[in-house]
């Protein structure tokens, strides 16, 4: 079976939000364009993109939704074991086993059946159709969104941003998590419990993004609009509808859109960089030098920017920046290996080499994955024999 990591892709220079999650803010930020301020009902109800195809409605999917041939799958396989444990040991070898099922990943998203009869799809496809077999089973299974650290461009003008999705299992007084990102996930990641109508709102989303990037407007409004109708507090979902109506020429409808991701997490910095793209476009300097300030200094608090900064830094050989840097990151991630594998590197080419052996022991010990702690191991190998040299 060939399984990798689902990136959701955010480009904040002004691609697409895939995924993401915040608490709802209070007030919705004003508009600037100077221009009849467009609410998020004339948004939604009268969007210059909306046609009488894209206002069809596409809410009549079920993703959970089991074909026979699953139900046969399953009563073949698992059907019948008494304990959840064990249902859970036989699923997980039934769909991820060496047996004639193989799951290959490609970038689309599918329903829970639509995956199982091509054997193919992204995480999401992958994490539909496992709570629809366990359900189907009698296992107690959630979405939950999880929080995978940013992955900042070196340039600084945009960055990549991968938000997941796995399943949470209920197992007797047991919590177990199942996740088709098998080398990549860590427990550490922040994670929350969300609702079915949440994991439609992932779904429709992204079909939104793929009928986009394909061309198929008509297609993509209607999937970004049902995403928003599932979960209104879904913030990608806005921030998709405004990429897409600025594309088009309709730039007070995406400052709405991106204002509305604004009032439902005042620290989105995705929509805050499209909106300084957006008023920059739109001769707004002061408003779009705001916007991206605030980018700024937020993207400074963050310990996965600071780590590439410090990266950064290493490279051009300033070590002594790289390790200011990685003195943040730590105190805000204590249990992030890569964070103290640099901050040895860093200490090594500044010649502390006991400093060195002192943080790459300390990657070694917290360091999840078998193969990261040999690494760490034999790095730390190394120094110490070139401590005790002739």
């Amino acid at each position: 079976m060939s399984i990798r990591r689902s990136p959701v892709i955010v480009l904040i220079a002004g691609i697409l939000a895939l995924c993401a999650c915040a608490a709802p803010a209070p007030e919705r930020p004003v508009s600037q364009l100077g221009v009849a301020n467009i609410t998020v009902e004339m948004l939604l109800g009268e969007s210059p993109l909306l046609s009488s195809a894209s206002m069809q409605p596409v809410s009549g999917i079920d993703i959970l939704e089991l074909s026979p041939e699953m139900k046969a799958f399953l009563d073949d396989h698992v059907r019948g074991t008494r304990s959840d444990n064990e249902k859970l040991r036989l699923l997980i070898f039934a769909i991820m086993g060496e047996g004639t099922f193989h799951l290959i990943y490609d970038e689309t998203t599918r329903t829970a059946a639509e995956t199982f009869r091509d054997q193919r799809g992204n995480c999401l496809s992958f994490t539909n159709m496992f709570i629809a077999m366990a359900r189907y089973l009698g296992l107690e299974v959630h979405y939950q969104e999880v929080e995978v650290p940013p992955d900042w461009s070196i340039a600084g003008q945009s960055f990549l941003l991968s938000k997941h999705v796995n399943v949470l299992l209920e197992t007797g007084h047991r919590f177990r998590v199942v996740d088709f990102n098998l080398y990549d996930f860590k427990m550490r990641f922040e994670k929350r419990v969300i609702s079915d109508r949440r994991g439609r709102a992932h779904y429709y989303n992204n079909l939104g993004v793929e009928h986009m990037l394909s061309g198929e407007n008509t297609l993509a409004v209607a999937h970004l609009y049902q995403s928003v109708r599932e979960d209104a507090s879904f913030g990608p979902a806005w921030i998709n509808l405004g990429i897409l109506h600025r594309r088009e020429g309709y730039p007070e409808y995406a400052e709405a859109a991106y204002l509305e991701a604004l009032r439902i997490d005042s620290l989105d910095l995705v929509a805050m960089s499209n909106l300084a793209n957006l008023y920059e476009q739109e001769g707004l300097l002061e408003d779009a030098a705001r916007y991206r300030a605030n980018v700024a200094a937020h993207r400074m608090e963050n310990p996965y920017y600071r780590y590439m900064m410090a990266n950064e830094a290493f490279l051009g050989g300033n070590y002594q920046a790289a390790i200011d840097h990685l003195d943040f990151a730590v105190r805000e991630r204590p249990h992030e290996d890569l964070f103290y594998s640099l901050m040895s590197m860093s200490y090594l080419m500044s010649g502390d080499r006991d400093a060195a052996q002192r943080w790459m022991k300390k990657a070694s010990e917290i360091a999840e994955e078998d193969a990261s702690k040999r690494r760490y191991e034999h790095k730390l190998g190394v120094l110490m024999r070139q401590d005790a040299g002739p």
